[in-house]
């Protein structure tokens, strides 16, 4: 597991897998201390002439509007070219400029699937998320059922979502920081050699970059 922080086989209406009620968002409880604070910071801003609100309304529109496609194109590329991996390992930000992808102020750590690792994603403090790449997060994400037990059990979590991990594959989760956003990379599933980048695209799936699913053969 990473260090913690200081601070599609997508599923239709986005609630939590088979069995478990919906869970409420952390946003509809009361509001923090953090939250009070970042609401005064932002009139601050705001009345300081830094932005104005229609600039602010604009730009939370933008983030709003992402969707998991970009993040789907970089790793179609990265599964054909095997430098562009080796960059998006190192750098997603970087990465994904050179594709004229916004990938957003925060740094990304893309993360590896392999035959003998399986990796996701989470965050236990609130829904850090890289939403810039892969959209917003699902409700399930932002769950405190999620949020708690991806940590302690995350080989039932991720069977509730049809993902059931082999004994002999490590299972790492990644806790997500107001400093550092994580994605996966999904290893390329088998019968997809001959497909050209805008139909590996098409296989890769929002939760896939989270690790909550693998991509099915082709």
């Amino acid at each position: 597991m990473s260090d913690p922080h200081g601070h599609d086989h997508s599923h239709a209406d986005d609630d939590w897998p088979y069995p478990h009620p919906k869970q409420p968002d952390l946003e509809d409880g009361e509001l923090t201390e953090h939250m009070v604070m970042a609401e005064a910071v932002e009139q601050l801003l705001i009345d300081k002439g830094i932005f104005s609100a229609d600039e602010m309304r604009r730009m939370l529109e933008q983030i709003d509007a992402k969707s998991p496609a970009e993040g789907a194109r970089m790793v179609a590329r990265a599964w054909l070219d095997p430098d562009f991996k080796a960059r998006l390992l190192e750098d997603v930000n970087a990465a994904a400029k050179e594709l004229n992808i916004d990938a957003g102020p925060i740094p990304i750590l893309a993360i590896e699937n392999t035959h003998a690792l399986h990796n996701a994603i989470v965050c236990t403090l609130c829904s850090c998320y890289p939403k810039f790449l892969i959209g917003l997060p699902p409700d399930w994400y932002k769950s405190r059922n999620y949020r708690s037990r991806m940590i302690s059990e995350p080989r039932a979590v991720l069977a509730e979502f049809g993902t059931m991990i082999a004994d002999d594959v490590e299972v790492r989760v990644h806790d997500s920081t107001a400093d550092l956003r994580y994605m996966i990379l999904p290893m390329r599933p088998q019968g997809a050699e001959g497909l050209d980048e805008e139909a590996l695209a098409a296989l890769v799936t929002r939760d896939s970059m989270i690790g909550v699913t693998v991509i099915d053969k082709v």
